[in-house]
Parts: C-alpha cells; structure tokens; sequence
C-alpha cells in the first residue's frame, strides 16, 4: 500500500497536470459512475488527505479515490502511449488539452459532492502531510489502547493518516520496540519522539524520488562519518532487508507476518515481545 509521502506526490502530478484545465476528455469506468460525464468542468484542485486523493472539480464535485495495494494515476502528454497497464485494468480516464491522467486498478472511486467529503475522509487522524497535523492529538489517538501492538496502532489511519507498511516497521526500528510491542509499554518520551518522527520522515521523503529513512547508514564497527547509503536495501533500516545485517549492529534482520503484512524487525536493536 502506498505511504503518506507516495500519495502526496501523486496529487500534487495530478495537480499540476488538471488543476485550473477544463476536462476535454472523462471516463469513470466503474458501474455507478460510468454515466457521470465531467467534459466541460474545471478542476479546481488535487489534494492528498492521508492515503485519499481529493480531486475537486467545477460545480460542487469531488472525485475521491484510494490507491490500496495497487491502484495507480499516471500522466501522460497528448501523443504519449499509456504504458500503465492493460485497458481492462483502467478505472478513470480526465484529460484536457495538454495532458491526460489515468487511474489503474483503482479500488475506491467515487463521484460525490464536495460538501461530503468528510463522509470519504472524515474518520481519518490528524495528516502527517496536511495542514490539520496536530502531534498532541496523533499521539493521544495512538495510546488511547494501550494495549494494542505498536505496528497495529502506526497503522490505523484513525489514529494518524499517511503511515503505511514501510514506516510502521521503520518507526518500530528507530523507537527499539518490536511492532508487537504494546504500545501503552513505550516510555512517554519515546512515544512522544516516535509521533514526531513519524512526521519528519515523511515530510523529509515527501519530495524524493526513493524514499530514505537511514539518513546515512554507518557499517559496525565504523569510527569514521556516517557515509550515505548508496545501494537501494541501505535506504531503509530493516524493511525488505530479511537475513541481512542489521545496519547499525550487524544482527541478522528477522521476518514475520503482522496483520496479514510482513514485518521486519532487529532481535538486538528491538525489544519486546515477537511471534
């Protein structure tokens, strides 16, 4: 599933691609919207909320949609062939005279009024990536069960929105807490620190083209500077890097499934429980 940051980038092509365009070309391709026709309206804008994209056109009207696990938007110049997928696989075709976007496998789509919005995204915490980011509150959503596995919790967009698989086992490396951790058993400062972390990574990564958590790996047993990580598996400290050595002890990364997802950790660096 995208991250926070991947979405964001996202909206922001989208931004630039429609906003302040009349749509020449629109196809909803999905059953309850295939008759919607948008030609003729403006888009106003193209928003990410968390993991939502918010594209919001002339005349009271947002199209909302989510990426999941492997839904898509690209853009394409007029004479661009669509290299996104099979056409079967299209869900959502907006173009206007300099630029087309299309959404593949897009498994949330949905025309609504703007005003509803909040029936899209209103469930959401406070954005890592948004205006409404509140630390305090991103914080008491997340302790509010105290119980709950720390990988659970980073990943409940209630809580707070933009954290995907990739930063929940990032964020549980650099608090030392394995993702079953309960989260309540995190000492406030280090739950406290973990939130803000959790947003700068994100803003940090929001406008790189391959995303960095390491900020500079050092090899064990290294006395000199930090040198920065130069291969893609040295961008991230544990995640996608099973059986291979932890980057700041050199211990065997281990593996395991959380909730469905695959979850990474440091049996040295992370303590607490594990399955």
């Amino acid at each position: 599933m995208p991250e926070g940051d991947t979405v964001l980038q996202t909206a922001e092509r989208l931004h630039s691609a429609l906003a302040g365009q009349v749509l020449t070309r629109s196809d909803l391709r999905v059953p309850r919207f295939a008759t919607a026709d948008l030609t003729g309206r403006t888009v106003l804008g193209v928003r990410a909320r968390g993991k939502h994209l918010l594209a919001r056109i002339e005349g009271g009207l947002t199209l909302h949609s989510h990426l999941r696990m492997d839904g898509a938007w690209r853009v394409y110049a007029p004479d661009e062939r669509w290299r996104g997928g099979p056409s079967h696989q299209i869900r959502a075709v907006l173009g206007n005279t300099a630029a087309t976007a299309v959404g593949y496998r897009l498994p949330v789509l949905e025309l609504l009024r703007t005003r509803d919005e909040e029936k899209a995204v209103g469930h959401l915490g406070p954005d890592l990536l948004g205006p409404d980011w509140d630390a305090g509150t991103a914080l008491r959503n997340l302790l509010a069960d105290p119980a709950r596995p720390l990988g659970e919790a980073l990943l409940d967009q209630r809580n707070l929105a933009g954290i995907g698989n990739i930063y929940k086992t990032e964020l549980c490396f650099l608090a030392r807490a394995t993702p079953w951790l309960p989260i309540g058993e995190l000492p406030a400062p280090t739950a406290a620190l973990l939130v803000t972390t959790a947003r700068q990574l994100l803003d940090a990564n929001r406008d790189r083209p391959v995303r960095t958590t390491t900020a500079g790996a050092r090899p064990r047993g290294s006395t000199g500077p930090a040198p920065l990580a130069r291969r893609a598996s040295e961008n991230l400290w544990v995640y996608g890097r099973a059986h291979r050595p932890c980057l700041r002890c050199g211990t065997p990364i281990r593996a395991a499934e959380q909730d469905g997802r695959p979850a990474y950790w440091c049996p040295r660096c992370q303590s607490g429980p594990t399955p």
